[in-house]
């Protein structure tokens, strides 16, 4: 049984950082090229970052390039999300996502790539 567990959200102020981690279960994991989403309430899942399955590609949304950095580390089967300079139009709640047949570009920003996902850690900042 594939399990994605994420954790790490939580309340900070605007300007503060977070990292949030995703431990991954029950798939090779790195086999799989990672995600980090999110998502508003009443409103489209929005890609945040991907990395490929050795960690040496990656790819941001324009919204956070320079801001987060995604990384992953395949001998603890966990991807990470390092979060700076928080804005409060960050505040959703943060999905991790496992694609186990796709590569980091493009076509790894559309959620319905992606085979398995968590359940969500929310992240909300204050301004």
């Amino acid at each position: 049984q594939v399990q994605l567990v994420e954790s790490g959200g939580g309340l900070v102020q605007a300007g503060g950082s977070l990292r949030l981690s995703c431990a991954a279960s029950g798939l090779a994991f790195s086999t799989y090229v990672m995600a980090w989403f999110r998502q508003v309430p009443g409103e489209e899942r929005e890609f945040v970052a991907a990395i490929s399955r050795s960690g040496g590609v990656t790819n941001y949304a324009d919204s956070v390039e320079g801001r987060c950095t995604i990384s992953r580390s395949n001998a603890k089967n966990t991807v990470y999300l390092q979060m700076n300079s928080l804005k409060p139009e960050d505040t959703a709640v943060y999905y991790c996502a496992a694609d186990r047949f796709g590569v980091v570009g493009r076509s790894s920003r559309e959620p319905n790539k992606y085979d398995y996902w968590g359940q969500g850690t929310q992240v909300t900042v204050s301004s």
